[in-house]
């Protein structure tokens, strides 16, 4: 009887340890992490929308953030994205929002009208350089309830929906400091991925963002890695390291990855435009208060030149601050200058005062990385341009991006080489924020100009085309006499990156939507 009781005991302790063992949960397959590495020689300058104003750092944000409105990515058609519908009241003074009712931020918290309002009255409080897109039109924006946001202009104006698909318009998570500029805040807004990790000029982190209420992203996890300059930006490509080289590779780069097996060479249209800031502001002592002086330089430039030396072909010349293809568009400067005019600009410097034995002394400023390895080929060619005429003697000084940007905002810099990337598609873009007193603090206040002011406000108030294209072009044949501002090459962004990779829309926004990534 004793052994028959082992025996089923026995029998009972395999069953328990078999069904045991059978029964246990066991530990699915982690799914793998889908990850785009992507390589650029840019920086973030502040990751709140209430003071950047950067293209690259607009990009970023167009990844975390959103705004009421945005552009159709591929067209540069407007959509509603935050919210789902609009009214235009009191003959386009008044635009009236209905929010989306899922509206979350990265960490569930429900975002509101009153986040909106929150948002959009923090920027206009903090007066940062990209405010004035706000204080410029909007005289009060008020939450009329929970999903109804009411925007009240101080005058109609046909582009405002664009306006409302900028970073200032975001909403920003609560966290943002309410009264002061939170530049390393990395709470982020309502957009398809929130930010994971950032060290600042090493390496961001961005990963899904599973309380958006749109379409998820098909990459879990995008990288991005700051590099130094384009020859380890691409060597960075050539290793594997990277799966996209992004913004910037040199010319000569591109043009020898260009059929380059595993790789693909995508360019986007253009709207990029380089110009040269000449600082007028009355505060100062520069020599550039001189309108002969400016108008000299503008003269003396080449920019064939520059074109066919350091971007090889791959821009081409620009004559007015709105870019060849834009409606209104006229070639102002070589109407009145010429391209590489040296006897016109010696004419303009003697009326100046200045000759071969009183020269004119400048200090031309640069930044070495934020738009590429160029940036002081560009630089060295301008000098020689303009000490071609025996009577301008020039000094060279560089910077790095943040300390750039700073020096700009302070009037620090006598000639200064910029870039611009649209901040929406509209004449008003590339006019308004350099020529208007109250919107061009982010260059120090370069320029001011009462009859330029009017002329702006008026263009920007019409309601006809036709008058407006009438308007742009007196303000093109304005810039050109008062020379604050002499542009020069207008170009691509190229992308290239990895034969698998999928995705990649570019349109004229230039907005690289890393949520539309995939790979194959």
């Amino acid at each position: 009887m004793a052994k028959h009781k082992v025996l089923v005991v026995g029998l009972l302790l395999l069953a328990v340890l078999f069904f045991g063992c059978a029964g246990e949960k066991q530990e699915a397959p982690k799914a793998e992490v889908k990850t785009i590495t992507i390589g650029v020689t840019d920086k973030i300058t502040e990751l709140d929308p209430a003071n950047a104003y950067d293209f690259y750092t607009w990009e970023v944000m167009n990844n975390i953030m959103g705004g009421l409105m945005r552009y159709k990515p591929g067209t540069t058609e407007l959509e509603p994205f935050l919210a789902e519908s609009y009214e235009v009241q009191d003959g386009g003074k008044v635009y009236i929002f209905h929010l989306r009712k899922d509206l979350k931020f990265a960490d569930g918290t429900p975002c509101t009208a009153e986040d909106v309002v929150r948002s959009i009255k923090r920027v206009m409080e903090l007066q940062g350089d990209p405010s004035w897109l706000v204080t410029e039109f909007v005289d009060k924006v008020e939450a009329v309830d929970d999903y109804t946001v009411k925007f009240t202009l101080k005058e109609p104006i046909s582009y405002f929906l664009a306006l409302t698909a900028t970073p200032p318009y975001f909403p920003v998570h609560p966290n943002y400091k309410p009264d002061a500029i939170d530049p390393d805040q990395t709470a982020g807004g309502v957009g398809p991925y929130k930010i994971a990790s950032w060290v600042r000029d090493q390496e961001l982190i961005l990963e899904t963002n599973e309380n958006f209420f749109g379409e998820k992203p098909k990459v879990d996890r995008i990288v991005v890695k700051f590099y130094k300059d384009a020859t380890t930006l691409r060597l960075a490509l050539e290793k594997g390291e990277i799966d996209i080289a992004w913004r910037t590779l040199s010319p000569v780069d591109i043009q020898s990855l260009k059929g380059k097996e595993g790789l693909q060479v995508i360019e986007a249209p253009g709207g990029f435009i380089r110009y040269l800031v000449l600082n007028a502001n009355k505060d100062t002592e520069y020599p550039t208060k001189d309108k002969l002086v400016r108008q000299a330089i503008a003269a003396a430039i080449d920019r064939q030149e520059i074109i066919d030396k350091v971007f090889m072909g791959t821009m081409e010349p620009l004559y007015s601050l709105v870019p060849n293809g834009m409606w209104s568009h006229i070639d102002a400067f070589k109407d009145k200058y010429g391209d590489g005019n040296i006897e016109l600009a010696k004419q303009l410097l003697s009326q100046a005062g200045y000759s071969e034995s009183n020269k004119l002394k400048l200090e031309l400023w640069w930044t070495p990385t934020h738009y590429g390895d160029t940036e002081k080929d560009v630089a060295q060619i301008l000098k020689a341009q303009l000490e071609k005429t025996g009577m301008i003697e020039v000094e060279l000084k560089s910077a790095e991006w943040s300390t750039y940007t700073d020096y700009a905002r302070k009037s620090a810099m006598m000639l200064s080489l910029f870039g611009w990337y649209p901040d929406y598609l509209d004449p008003d873009d590339y006019t308004a924020p350099f020529l208007k007193s109250t919107a061009n603090n982010w260059l120090g206040y370069p320029y001011a100009d009462e009859e330029m002011d009017k002329l702006i406000e008026k263009a920007s108030k019409a309601t006809s085309t036709q008058e407006r294209e009438e308007l742009y072009k007196q303000i093109q044949e304005k810039l050109a006499e008062d020379a604050p501002i002499i542009p020069l090459v207008q170009g691509k962004l190229t992308v290239v990156a990895k034969s698998n990779i999928q995705g990649i829309t570019l349109d004229p926004t230039m907005i690289f939507r890393y949520y539309l990534l995939d790979i194959s």
